[in-house]
């Protein structure tokens, strides 16, 4: 038994690499010659079988003799397709050798050869164009709950004036999302991008759309891009987009606090469909333009168009200006009376731990009517990173709803928001805050036909997220 087993791992390392080789040759080659070599194929899975089914003796231990044997067996037809194919590698390169071409019996095995080559090439060819377009195209995916405890306990379990964490009492899921990104520049100016939304935030962005339809309301942003050669490069988006007004954005992950402000709820739109071109004069200055339907429209409501202009300044790495300006006709049917909004973001870095940020808007309409109104607010925010994982977030602002254009009450609104926030992971986000609201008028809701002037909420919150580029 001993002298069988040195025997076994002689003939083991003598054809371990040759073996090896054929055989994942064979298994990579198998989705073409299965087509066009039936016999091949055939071939192929008796050696595999044979290299893979162990023979055993009657009292299950493995037969070394027979074992050898086969391995003899594999080895000897290894040689010969070896030799085959250096005979016929030779006839290919015009070789004059009367060997040579006395070893080719049919005329037509190079041509078929070349042939299969040709054929594994164009797979090759399909699988890399395949796999390039996703290498190409980066996928997040996300999705957001939370439990909020309102102590007016309102008879309606709704929270007044909020965005998203709209529910008292209950365990919500606020929003999943998936999207999709083909970044573009000069070299690959072309790209897209496409956002698909799911939940409760997505039924309140989309509840004042006049196209309606379950379909509209789950895409939150779809469009195309173009990078032209002109100059640094002139960046032409042209579909739905969310709006470049605001210091907060609709996936929580990406704010300081868990709860929107009154100014991102009343004072700004979500979204616009149209065209925008961004033109970067260098990495200081950056200038947008807007042509698009409106305010939170997938088709317009009128016959007019909304127009608007985006500077964003960077005068040092730490430092960011956006100012924004938009103005057109939002009242349906009615294109003569116009709607004006502008919006300012700084937000300044001015430690490793400490960011700090502002938001002031203004915003003024007109009714069909001839009434007018106008609306202001200014929102404070500042970031504290304790570590990787922990941080600490106040906010504060205050909302004037001169004329009831956006609250529907004349009133000023304040809010004072603390969220602390802890990362379990990279990519799961943790928040408890504690908010406290109040106005001049009474607009909270506490029971059936009772409003009261503030409101105070706690809330817990949950974010995952995932990326294809990693966190």
């Amino acid at each position: 038994m001993l002298h069988r087993t040195s025997t076994l791992s002689h003939l083991l390392r003598s054809m371990g690499a040759r073996l090896a080789t054929a055989l994942v040759v064979g298994l990579f080659l198998h989705p073409v010659y299965a087509q066009q070599q039936p016999k091949m194929q055939l071939a192929r899975e008796d050696t595999v079988k044979a290299a893979t089914d162990v023979p055993k003796t009657a009292d299950g231990k493995v037969d070394t003799v027979e074992l050898a044997r086969i391995i003899a067996g594999l080895e000897e037809r290894i040689r010969e397709l070896e030799t085959k194919l250096g005979k016929l590698s030779s006839a290919a390169a015009a070789s004059s050798s009367a060997e040579t071409a006395g070893a080719i019996s049919k005329p037509d095995d190079v041509a078929e050869l070349k042939k299969e080559i040709a054929a594994i090439q164009e797979e090759t060819k399909k699988n890399s164009s395949f796999l390039g377009f996703f290498r190409d195209v980066e996928v997040n995916g996300l999705v957001d709950g939370y439990y909020s405890f309102n102590f007016n306990r309102p008879d309606n379990n709704f929270n007044t004036g909020r965005n998203f964490d709209f529910r008292h009492n209950s365990l919500t899921l606020n929003y999943a999302e998936i999207a999709f990104e083909k970044k573009n520049d000069l070299a690959n100016p072309l790209g897209f991008r496409l956002d698909l939304g799911f939940g409760p935030t997505a039924d309140w962005v989309h509840g004042g759309d006049p196209t309606g339809g379950e379909t509209v309301k789950h895409i939150q942003q779809a469009y195309v891009s173009y990078v032209a050669p002109i100059g640094n490069g002139l960046t032409i988006d042209f579909g739905k987009f969310v709006t470049p007004n605001g210091a907060e954005v609709i996936e929580t992950k990406d704010n300081f606090n868990y709860s929107r402000s009154f100014l991102f709820s009343y004072a700004i739109p979500y979204y616009h469909t149209g065209l925008r071109a961004k033109y970067s004069f260098n990495g200081k200055v950056a200038l947008t333009g807007f042509l698009v339907n409106g305010w939170d429209n997938l088709t317009d409501n009128n016959s007019g168009k909304t127009s608007g202009l985006s500077l964003a300044l960077t005068p040092s790495s730490r430092l960011s200006i956006i100012q924004t300006y938009m103005a057109g006709p939002e009242q349906l049917g009615d294109s003569k009376h116009w709607r004006h909004l502008s919006d300012t973001v700084v937000s300044y870095i001015a430690t490793d731990k400490l960011t700090l940020m502002a938001n002031v808007d203004y915003g003024a309409d007109q009714l069909t009517s001839g009434q007018k109104g106008h609306w202001k607010g200014v929102a404070g925010y500042f970031r504290y990173a304790f570590d990787k994982r922990l941080a600490f977030s106040p906010r504060f602002e205050v909302f004037n709803d001169h004329d009831g254009f956006r609250t529907g009450l004349n009133q000023t609104l304040k809010s004072m928001t603390l969220t602390q926030e802890l990362k379990l992971a990279n990519n799961l986000l943790t928040r408890f805050e504690y908010r406290r609201d109040w106005s001049d008028s009474d607009f909270f809701s506490k029971s059936v036909g009772r409003l009261v002037r503030g409101q105070n909420t706690v809330l817990i919150g949950l974010s995952y997220s995932i990326s294809s580029r990693g966190q």
